[in-house]
């Protein structure tokens, strides 16, 4: 019965640190990051990565083959190729006022915007 008690008690104040303090924020992250790397390594080590299919994307994609002509489909490959390239496009052309680019049409530039 003891051992139920102290059981319980050390669950109570885990909780309360977890819950009510800030106490256990900064072990959590260190675990975290720690977790991060060691699976970042087991990537390099077997040479695998875990490869996530965005469908929305792959949708925009697939929509935009019959109303981009062959330059805007090329570009529109390159600024989906890697999720910096995507998050750059994004920041620069979808956001704010710019109502130009190099390749893409207005008309086309801003429908891209609105499905991203």
């Amino acid at each position: 019965m003891r051992g139920w008690i102290i059981l319980a008690v050390l669950a109570a104040v885990i909780y309360y640190l977890a819950t009510k303090t800030d106490k256990l924020d900064q072990p959590i992250a260190q675990t975290e990051a720690l977790l991060n790397k060691i699976e970042r390594k087991l990537d390099a080590m077997t040479g695998t990565q875990i490869i996530r299919i965005d469908q929305k994307r792959a949708k925009l994609r697939s929509s935009l083959a019959e109303r981009l002509s062959d330059p805007e489909l090329q570009e529109l490959n390159r600024v989906l190729q890697t999720p910096d390239t995507f998050a750059d496009f994004k920041d620069h052309y979808c956001k704010g006022n710019v109502v130009s680019h190099p390749v893409f049409s207005k008309d086309n530039l801003f429908f891209i915007c609105d499905n991203f």
